[in-house]
């Protein structure tokens, strides 16, 4: 997951800030200013440093129900506020109280226009009105939010404040628990305002944001302090008064004094909390009673159980198995998987000709690329048997561990190659109990627009429960295992089963708790 935030550091400014401090009152954030010139930060994995500590934005409980629809959506805060209101400020703290995970902040910032040529020209000598509702592109930034509420992946553009213009590349963003949108034009646009379930105004004193905006714009922003007062007076004063002083109104709570104002960003964390659990949902539970006493799915594919391979499954499946019998063995079984999976991938007809002159009616592969997926940790044993029959083959990771006080699954971790939407995907794990885990890695596949019909679940073993659970949500998967067990117990264990597999492939210990689908921290 890689994927966010508005600011790209939280150091200390260096330059001639000291000068203009004095003129500031003193509010005790707990954060030190910013210093940026983009309207996005890269950093990996996403996360917010604060004084006391640094909150990751994963951890992802499902956005989906049993059937792989989604369920909710995003819990999006729209801030609004005059330029350097202090609407950041307030944005991070509300994310540092509300101590969740998975938390978006998206600047209106990187929605600015790409401009002309002329206007790159009034830009340079400040006679570019960037505080204007026309200076954004509102089409692109309504689209992107109603994506990042429904929980799909977007690409923010990241806006260059010394160019002027947009850089090349643009951030990948997911979805999220809540979205925190912030920006002066936040509240300008009624398509935007239906897409925000609280809005909140942060109302700072004209004198404190002029010289907060002057602070800003000369240290981080390499400008001089006389163009900064010109486009204070002529665009950016007047622009507040006309465009986003009277949207005050529009807010359900006006934030006094920005991000020193602990009264009221505490009251809006306590609404938030209550609207989450109003939407916490139990997918795992859903699944352990659907489905019961259905034929298995034409969609699943099960390998013939030769002699060889219920040979393979007999060594494996002993507890007395050496660790690297158990090695040898599992590797042989997933070669032989993805050899069958590969079967299912579309061909053409394709004729070359042979050293001796003869043409030879073949087949060649389909389609765009093909990319393997693992969920960690255990489906990252399957990578080397695809590298091994797939050249060149991309491989992406999502990890996805239990919630050990729900029993849900969450999303921790997540790195997909660009432009996946367009691959078929091979999607590994090697045990699939519940199929809560394979559920939330399809789910992450289609929100990044993987066609569901290009989507290959790839497993050692199954069991029944976990393969209606796919199927029935996902029809279009299709499915491939080397076995399927008919039971799984209370503890999500599949019986007769194999045991933890990750724990019997990397020799570690199993905790008395574990599941098939319980997932570790990457073993890289």
């Amino acid at each position: 997951m890689e994927n966010e935030e508005r600011t790209s550091s939280v150091s200390n400014s260096g330059g001639g800030e000291g000068s203009l401090d004095r003129l500031l009152p003193t509010i005790t954030t707990g954060l030190s200013p910013r210093k940026r010139t983009t309207s996005q930060c890269k950093s990996e994995p996403p996360l917010l440093r604060t004084s006391k500590r640094t909150i990751y934005t994963a951890g992802r409980p499902p956005w989906y129900n049993e059937h792989g629809a989604q369920s909710k959506e995003a819990f999006v805060i729209g801030l609004c506020g005059g330029s350097a209101s202090g609407k950041t400020t307030v944005a991070r703290k509300i994310i540092e109280a509300l101590d969740v995970p998975w938390v978006v902040l998206l600047s209106m910032d990187s929605f600015y226009k790409v401009l002309s040529p002329e206007q790159q020209t009034m830009a340079a000598s400040n006679d570019y009105n960037f505080d204007h509702p026309d200076a954004f592109d509102f089409d692109l930034l309504t689209h992107t939010l109603r994506k990042l509420k429904q929980g799909k992946s977007v690409k923010i553009p990241v806006y260059d404040f010394t160019t002027h213009g947009r850089q090349k590349e643009w951030k990948t963003v997911y979805g999220a628990s809540v979205i925190i949108f912030e920006g002066i034009m936040a509240f300008a646009d009624k398509k935007l305002l239906q897409l925000l379930d609280m809005k909140i105004f942060v109302d700072t004193d004209s004198d404190i944001r002029l010289v907060r905006r002057l602070r800003r714009d000369i240290t981080d922003r390499g400008r001089d302090i006389e163009g900064v007062i010109k486009q204070y007076n002529k665009f950016v004063k007047p622009a507040f008064e006309q465009y986003i002083e009277p949207t005050m109104r529009l807010a359900d709570i006006v934030v006094p004094r920005g991000g020193g104002n602990m009264v009221a960003i505490d009251l809006i964390v306590q609404h938030v909390h209550s609207q989450l659990e109003e939407r916490e949902l139990s997918v795992r539970a859903a699944l352990a009673s659907a489905h019961q006493a259905q034929p298995l799915p034409q969609t699943l594919s099960v390998l013939d159980s030769t002699p060889q391979v219920k040979g393979m499954h007999t060594i494996i499946r002993n507890k007395e198995t050496s660790r690297d019998e158990f090695i040898f063995y599992s590797k042989r079984l997933m070669r032989l998987l993805i050899e069958r999976a590969l079967s299912f991938l579309p061909s053409q007809v394709h004729v070359v000709q042979t050293p001796q002159g003869e043409d030879y009616e073949g087949r060649a592969f389909h389609g765009k690329r093909i990319t393997g997926v693992s969920i960690l940790r255990a489906g990252e044993t399957m990578e080397p048997a695809l590298r091994a029959v797939c050249k060149d083959v991309r491989i992406g990771k999502i990890l996805i561990q239990t919630n050990q006080d729900t029993g849900e699954p969450e999303l921790h971790y997540l790195r997909l190659p660009k432009d996946i939407s367009e691959d078929h995907v091979i999607l590994m794990d090697c045990t699939v109990s519940t199929g809560a885990a394979a559920m939330m890695a399809v789910r992450v596949l289609l929100d990044h627009d993987v066609q569901e019909d290009k989507i290959l679940l790839v497993s050692l073993l199954m069991a029944e429960m976990g393969v209606h659970s796919v199927a029935y949500a996902f029809p279009q998967v299709q499915i491939i295992t080397t076995a399927v067990d008919k039971k799984v117990n209370d503890l999500f264990h599949i019986i007769p089963g194999i045991g933890n597999f990750g724990d019997r492939y990397f020799g570690t210990d199993a905790p008395p708790d574990w599941s098939d689908e319980e997932m570790d921290e990457p073993s890289y």
